[in-house]
């Protein structure tokens, strides 16, 4: 009989040994993880402040924009810990934390991203029935929807993942846990995880056969409107939604369909920076540069805060004033 000792505490993996590169990858990281807060809560107050933005698209982009904050804190800083302090010990009940909250932000992302794509098919497609079909009850329950699907998801995955035995050695090479690498470190029989993962995947394709099937409607749809400014505006909405889908199935695909054995340990890291970090990250950047109302709402929210803190300076000035005599 083989003895082994089983692993009780794992050791996460940095992208370098170098101290000078482990620095320059703490500020790099930090600099994302600070936009990505700054501007998606600036996406979530805008939205929640202003009531133009009381509709349903910009109901799921609040919502988006919530879950990028989580999803992104995360990972970001146990990774400049890491990075910076070289402290890469991560216990076996963090490391479940890791992986649970990771998988169930991801699959609620993903299930907005879908219902995303039918909001946007039912404005253009459909827009005498939009407020009929996409009323606030249904949006609710669709977000409701993708946080209880996601802890379903999330559940199954992890419970799957650490019913397994880790013997080999307790070295992740990753900067966070995460499914793949750690299916690489069992010593048990890993055919049911795989299948898993492999279910997984086809629910993923039929949410990305679902959006790829309504932005074919939705483009059939815009290319016969009548004027070019009304074809530009429809594109705008659905331009952001397009590139944050493809950043961020398409890495997560390259992470999780290749086979354990033959994955590139700095590749899968690289690409695991594309799905946990890129999206949260290019989220604000893109739905403030490319939606015009949200860049006049972040303009009038601006407007109205800077107009509010110069009358309460005034008044504290004259108050000031009025005391001293």
């Amino acid at each position: 009989m083989t003895n082994y000792t089983l692993v009780t505490e794992f050791l996460l993996t940095g992208f370098s040994d170098v101290w000078e590169f482990r620095v320059l990858y703490t500020i790099l990281f930090l600099i994302m993880y600070l936009a990505t807060l700054t501007g998606n809560f600036l996406i979530v107050a805008v939205i929640t402040v202003d009531q133009r933005l009381h509709t349903p698209m910009y109901f799921f982009i609040l919502n988006l924009s919530v879950w990028d904050m989580c999803y992104i804190s995360i990972t970001v800083p146990k990774a400049c810990v890491i990075f910076l302090l070289n402290n890469r010990v991560i216990s076996l009940v963090g490391c479940a934390a890791q992986i649970f909250l990771i998988i169930l932000c991801a699959s609620a992302e993903l299930l907005l991203l879908t219902f995303m794509a039918r909001d946007r098919y039912v404005a253009i497609c459909q827009p005498l029935h939009y407020h009929v079909i996409m009323t606030p009850r249904v949006c609710v329950q669709m977000t409701l929807a993708s946080v209880l699907s996601g802890l379903v998801y999330a559940g199954v995955h992890t419970g799957n993942t650490f019913h397994l035995s880790f013997c080999r050695s307790n070295v992740v090479h990753q900067f966070f846990c995460d499914i793949p690498s750690l299916l690489k470190l069992s010593c048990s029989d890993i055919f049911t995880n795989e299948i898993v993962i492999f279910a997984s995947a086809i629910i993923g394709a039929g949410c990305l056969s679902f959006i790829i099937m309504s932005y074919i409607h939705i483009f059939s749809t815009v290319l016969k409107f009548p004027t070019r400014g009304e074809r530009r505006k429809a594109f705008s909405t659905c331009i952001p939604h397009i590139l944050i889908v493809i950043v961020f199935l398409g890495s997560a695909v390259a992470v999780y369909m290749k086979p354990t054995s033959n994955s590139f340990l700095t590749q899968d890291m690289i690409i695991s920076v594309f799905y946990c970090i890129v999206p949260p990250f290019l989220n604000p950047v893109i739905y403030t540069l490319r939606n015009k109302q949200i860049k006049e709402a972040v303009r009038r929210v601006m407007r109205r805060t800077i107009n509010t803190f110069r009358k309460t300076i005034i008044i504290s000035t004259n108050s000031d004033f009025g005391s001293k005599k």
